[in-house]
């Protein structure tokens, strides 16, 4: 494999000027505390994808540290980037364009992934595009074989959002409802967090849950006894709170009051994501549903929509497990959307910690 300074930086605006196809694609995912890197080729999909998880290196503060974030992107991007073109069986030359996330995310995480991604596409000679994180999660399910149709309705479900929006093509998205407060699964984390349960939370919650019984604690499901499509799960925190406070009170927290109160929380969460998708899809007329981001790999979430679906003669969709997290195939997938379409950035560096969705441009 040739350096990635194998095309003359001085000849770079004019081989971007002169390539019209993009047939392969490298993605980069650097918003949080996952480093991600793919190839995803127009004609054979997905080709290679690596992913590093910081978790180790985070478990110890209980929660993301920026700084030590954005120093372990710069660690493992490069190294990554040459294992995934072995992996796909391409060169530098063989790439037609680069795809990073742009936003939402870390500032510093996002800055050292648009840097190299820009760095890479400049020496490489190719377009470059900044990517956004959460249309990248929306069109996961599109890296599968059975990929569902345009419209849809996608419910995006992660630490840092909760969504649901109407799709109608790549960039045609209509914002139906939104988290006010606590995305789901950031009340995860806070909920796993009350149960002692380490970092990170909300996978650890939904396994202690699966031990416990669903029906000994009522908790309550939040907005979903007045109108419209919003969320709040800022509330729904202080019933696992009292209830942890309850049973040291009358002696000791035992391992089944913790597996029960989590039950009794993923049930309020679940039920109240089923709802909410319900009303959705019927106000929408609709009956496919995209499911995407990290809490879509939650069990007990899939088994309540699919039955749900099932009511409404309707389809679910979701992204295989691995894709459900951040990953760098959802952005190279997501950047090919729009790169092949003629949408490409300018020589500038520029990442968006916070950008509604809705900004995107619409692909035709």
């Amino acid at each position: 494999m040739r350096a990635f300074h194998g095309r003359k930086a001085d000849k770079a605006e004019s081989s971007v000027a002169a390539r019209q196809v993009v047939g392969r694609v490298l993605g980069i995912e650097t918003s949080c505390d996952e480093t991600g890197v793919a190839v995803y080729d127009a004609d054979r999909g997905l080709l290679a994808h690596r992913l590093y998880s910081q978790i180790a290196l985070h478990e110890s503060f209980g929660g993301v540290v920026p700084e030590l974030a954005s120093r372990d992107h710069i660690r493992k991007l490069s190294p990554l980037v040459k294992e995934v073109l072995a992996a796909a069986d391409s060169s530098p030359e063989d790439i037609d364009a680069v795809a990073y996330t742009q936003g939402p995310g870390l500032v510093g995480a996002l800055m050292v992934g648009a840097c190299f991604g820009r760095a890479l596409a400049y020496g490489w000679g190719v377009p470059a595009l900044g990517v956004h994180h959460m249309e990248g999660h929306l069109l996961a399910p599109m890296l599968e074989t059975d990929r569902p149709e345009f419209p849809f309705i996608a419910l995006l479900v992660s630490g840092g959002h909760t969504q649901l929006v109407r799709v109608d093509g790549v960039g045609q998205y209509k914002m139906l409802g939104e988290s006010l407060d606590d995305a789901a699964g950031e009340a995860f984390d806070k909920a796993a967090k009350m149960l002692e349960l380490g970092y990170p939370g909300g996978p650890k919650l939904a396994a202690l849950a699966a031990q416990g019984r669903r029906d000994r604690f009522d908790f309550p499901r939040p907005m979903v006894n007045r109108p419209g499509l919003d969320f709040s799960f800022s509330g729904l925190k202080t019933y696992p709170l009292n209830t942890v406070a309850a049973c040291r009170e009358a002696g000791e927290l035992s391992d089944q009051d913790k597996a029960d109160i989590a039950a009794a929380f993923q049930d309020a969460v679940v039920s109240t994501l089923v709802i909410k998708c319900r009303r959705a899809l019927q106000q929408e007329g609709l009956t496919r549903l995209v499911i995407a981001g990290g809490v879509s790999a939650n069990t007990q979430l899939r088994e309540a929509l699919a039955a749900e679906m099932q009511k409404l003669r309707g389809r679910v969709y979701y992204p295989r497990p691995e894709f459900c997290t951040d990953n760098g195939a959802m952005i190279a997938y997501a950047g090919f959307c729009r790169l092949r379409a003629g949408i490409q950035d300018d020589l500038g560096i520029r990442v968006r910690p916070r950008w509604p969705m809705t900004e995107l441009e619409g692909v035709a």
